[in-house]
This record gives C-alpha cells, sequence and structure tokens, in this order.
C-alpha cells in the first residue's frame, strides 16, 4: 500500500543542504508559485484536531509569529481540522479558492490528504507536509520529529521503569496506540514494538485509539482493567492525551501507585502528572522549531526558492527535501531543564496552586 510505503520510506538519504540535484515540487525561479506579490502572501496552515493540545498552544502560534517577523505583510489562514478528513479537505480547498500561496499541511489522513496536494499541485501551489507525511510525490517539503525514534524512547523508558521497580519479566503491559489514520501512530507503534517485544515483558492487549482520543483509551483501558486487573504492570501511551484516558481509568478502578504510563507532546497537563508522580513521562520534541522551520519553508516557497533540507524522504521516485528533529525523554529527572528552561512551558503554567508543592518538591520555583 502506498500510505504504508511512504512511511517506511522515511529512512532519510543524505542530501546537501542546497539540495543540489534533489527533486522538488517547485523548481528554482518558478515564479508561477510566488503569487502577485510573495511579500503580501497568504500562507495556509491546516492543522489536524484539538485533542492535542500542542496545536493551538505551540505549533500554531510559534508558525504565526514567524511569518510576522519574517514577512510583516504577509497572513496566515489557520484552520482545525477537528479530526474530519472531509473536513480538512473543503478547508484546503478554500484556501486555494481564496488564493493561498502555499499551504502547510499536518494532515488528518495522510493517504486521503493526497487529494488535497494533488489540487494544489494542479493550481501551482506548494505544500508542505507538517508533522506528518502525505502519500504524494508532489509535496513541496517535510518537516517533522523523528516518530520510530519517539516510540523506541518511549517505550525503552517503560521498560527502565519497570525494572526498576522490580516488575518481573513476563509481565503484562498495555498499548494504547495513535489514530489508525495517522502514519506517524504507525511509526510510534512500531518503534515501540521494536524494544517492547524483546524486552521480556508481554504485551497483554493493544488497541489503536480512533482520532488520538483520550475518551476512546479511557474507555478501552477500563475494560483490559475488568479483565487483567492487577496482571497490568504498565501501559504505553502513544501520546499525553491517550495517557490522560489511560491513568484516569486506572484512578478510577483504584490503583495507587498508576502503573508507570507513556506519553508523548510535553503537554502542561502531562507535565504535571509527572511532577505528582502519576505520568512516568512524555517526549519532548521541538515543536516551535519544527513550526518555524515550516514558515520559513513556505515563505521560501512563495517567492520561487527552494527550501533547505537536511535529508530527503522518498515517495515513489520524488525525493522531498526533509528536516527531521531529535525527540528527547522527558521524566521527573529533568524536566525543568528540558521543558521549562528551553521555555517550552513556563514555571506559571506548571505550578499552579494544585501542583505548587510537586514544584517545590522538584525544585521548580
Amino acid at each position: 500500500m502506498r500510505a504504508h510505503r511512504a512511511g517506511l520510506l522515511l529512512a532519510a538519504v543524505a542530501c546537501v543542504l542546497a539540495l543540489t540535484g534533489c527533486s522538488n515540487a517547485v523548481a528554482p525561479g518558478d515564479t508561477s508559485r510566488r503569487g502577485s506579490d510573495p511579500d503580501h502572501a497568504t500562507i495556509g496552515l491546516l492543522l489536524p484536531d484539538s485533542t492535542n493540545t500542542r496545536y493551538e498552544s505551540a505549533d500554531r502560534p510559534a508558525f504565526e509569529a514567524r511569518i510576522r517577523g519574517r514577512c510583516p505583510g504577509c497572513t496566515v489562514a489557520y484552520q482545525n481540522a477537528s479530526a474530519d478528513a472531509a473536513r480538512q479537505q473543503q478547508q484546503a480547498e478554500s484556501m486555494l479558492a481564496q488564493g493561498a500561496a502555499a499551504l502547510v499541511l499536518d494532515a488528518v489522513d495522510g493517504e486521503a490528504a493526497t487529494s488535497i496536494v494533488n489540487e494544489a499541485a494542479a493550481k501551482g501551489v506548494p505544500v508542505i507536509a507538517y508533522d506528518r507525511i502525505v502519500d504524494s510525490r508532489d509535496v513541496a517539503f517535510f518537516v517533522s520529529a523523528d516518530n520510530r525514534r519517539v516510540g523506541v524512547l518511549q517505550a525503552q523508558a517503560l521498560v527502565r521503569r519497570l525494572r526498576q521497580l522490580g516488575v518481573p519479566a513476563g509481565s503484562g503491559i498495555l498499548m494504547v496506540n495513535g489514530s489508525p489514520t495517522d502514519n506517524n501512530a504507525r511509526l510510534y507503534k512500531a518503534g515501540a514494538h521494536s524494544v517492547l517485544d524483546t524486552s521480556g515483558y508481554r504485551v497483554l492487549a493493544e488497541y489503536d485509539a480512533p482520532n488520538w482520543a483520550g475518551s476512546e483509551a479511557q474507555t478501552w483501558v477500563a475494560g483490559q482493567i475488568t479483565q487483567f486487573g492487577d496482571r497490568i504492570k504498565g501501559v504505553y501511551a502513544a501520546n499525553d492525551g491517550l495517557a490522560e484516558g489511560a491513568i484516569a481509568a486506572l484512578q478510577a478502578a483504584g490503583a495507587s501507585p498508576v502503573p508507570p504510563t507513556t506519553g508523548q507532546d510535553a503537554e502542561v497537563a502531562a507535565v504535571q502528572r509527572i511532577l505528582a508522580g502519576t505520568q512516568y513521562m512524555t517526549v519532548y520534541k521541538p515543536i516551535r522549531r519544527q513550526a518555524a522551520i515550516a514558515a520559513d519553508a513556505a515563505l521560501a516557497l512563495v517567492r520561487g526558492e527552494r527550501p533547505k533540507g537536511t535529508s530527503v524522504t522518498t515517495i515513489d521516485d520524488r525525493k522531498v527535501p526533509t528536516v527531521t528533529l531529535a525527540p528527547v525523554t522527558v521524566t521527573v529527572q529533568n524536566v525543568k531543564k528540558v521543558v521549562i528552561d528551553s521555555g517550552f512551558h513556563t514555571i506559571s503554567q506548571i505550578c499552579t496552586a494544585a501542583y505548587a508543592s510537586y514544584c517545590a518538591e522538584h525544585g521548580i520555583t
């Protein structure tokens, strides 16, 4: 299947920074995609859902700030698809009809979104695949974290913690994976399985949560608790929203302490849970840097330039310029350095009244 192949082909191949000889959807000097005035262009930003709080709290504001700083006369047209691929298609079509000079697309469904890329290409409008690859050879640029590595880090942290706690080999864990329509979720899962399958621990059951919905995770984990009870010694949750749902189900069932549970995105609520000891870890990704790279690439494309990449992603015979960013494991031991000292979140955001004592306990004041 093409979507599966595109996910596997994320393996980066070295490419010179100028991308000389790399195929791209935009040729140097191509003025057809610049619009009438690149210094007053409209850039479309299409994000997939509001379930993951990062999109509104980090991705969008960072992207808009970068565009304002680099092109004061440019405009960002923003839409959130609320996890609806058909809605995202309509939003993209509307942006194209209104004269968007470039689209930055975080696809709800990477396979379905090929129609967005194809329609944009037919109109001479470049599309940047943001965070999730789209299975189209007409993608002009791709920026994301190393998504398979995210799953590896999550699983390594979970296994390490279980061993620290003396949980014997053969004990059981649950896997709560991401949306089945998200190619990144497949990569997280593959990375996690590469560790868990040889760890000595047993996956009791696993579930692909539709639309990354924490409520779906909560309902499913509650059902697994009924079946497996205290045989559940750990939970692999693919992101912080799923972790929140899983933890809620465990707490409702009286689990104390909550079995080690993973996450991703370093959401404020997840950092608070880590400080309080109810979530073991999360994965920090340099989201604001990713948004800035996407903004710079969009501006380059509307000016008829090739954006620079550090590698390529091959889709069919097309080599798409790519930037892949490194994720970082976050536990209570390094949360201050990674999340707060970096400026990703502030102390006032994390250390609300309900969490002030935990912040003091861990030296965050």
